[in-house]
């Protein structure tokens, strides 16, 4: 049942839009159709990874506000429990969101995997089109006469690997500065966190990279970058948004009163 529906919600839709778009894009080169594929499936997300990139960004600057309800209760779990839930809730944070795209992308990824090993070795083609779709009978492996998208490419992994660094850069968090007090120390060690997930996530894309078809590391690379550009996007505009002066980063400073 779970197969079955997994076969005709993503695999099947994928494998037609991959054979249809061979059959009309220019060249017939199988890279360029993982690129709009790509671009597809990141259209079709983008709403959620929007919602996840800003749940990151809300959760980072609250981690200050975090570290002082750890403070205050000091030794009493449900209350930090609590406390910790009714700060998520008023500034409308759901620490969960930035989860969904994986889990999202995890199906995608497979179907993707189980398309390009069949696509590419021109496998069982007819049996596998809608009727609208028409039959290449074999489709061409090979991308810009260079790379063989069949088979695991180390090139490719590294760019891969290269994506996801500076993704994973973007989203580092800033040391806090000396102003905002003891509420950075939780800061700190979220920004410690990110710097060694801005190594890790890189070494591991391209270790499973130059394992897997190249097909699949390029549509991650593709992935990526179109990732690092939303993330820009959405900071820009978040950077274009004036803070009052007397708000620093982790701290509020109170007014002179007078």
């Amino acid at each position: 049942m779970i197969s079955s529906f997994f076969h005709v919600i993503l695999y099947q839709p994928l494998y037609n839009l991959m054979v249809g778009l061979y059959n009309i894009l220019p060249g017939h080169d199988v890279g360029l159709v993982i690129l709009v594929v790509t671009i597809i499936i990141r259209l079709i997300v983008y709403p959620l990874t929007s919602k996840s990139i800003k749940s990151q960004k809300s959760l980072q600057e609250l981690q200050p506000k975090m570290a002082e309800i750890k403070e205050k209760y000091k030794g009493d779990q449900q209350k930090q429990a609590q406390a910790v839930m009714e700060l998520y809730k008023n500034n409308k944070v759901n620490p969960f969101a930035s989860c969904l795209p994986l889990l999202i992308q995890l199906p995608i990824l497979i179907a993707l995997y189980w398309v390009l090993r069949d696509a590419l070795a021109s496998k069982d083609i007819a049996n596998q089109l809608y009727p609208f779709i028409s039959n290449p009978n074999t489709i061409n492996p090979v991308s810009l006469g260079l790379f063989n998208l069949q088979q695991p490419n180390f090139i490719l992994a590294i760019l891969a690997g290269a994506a996801q660094f500076v993704q994973t850069k973007m989203l580092m968090s800033k040391r806090p500065p000396k102003a905002a007090g003891s509420g950075g120390k939780d800061e700190n060690m979220m920004a410690m966190m990110n710097k060694q997930m801005l190594y890790f996530m890189p070494i591991m894309t391209v270790v499973i990279g130059i394992s897997l078809p190249a097909g699949l590391t390029l549509y991650w690379f593709w992935s990526t970058i179109l990732m690092a550009l939303q993330q820009y996007i959405l900071m820009r505009k978040d950077k274009s948004t004036p803070l009052p002066e007397n708000v620093i980063e982790g701290k509020i400073e109170e007014s002179d009163k007078k």
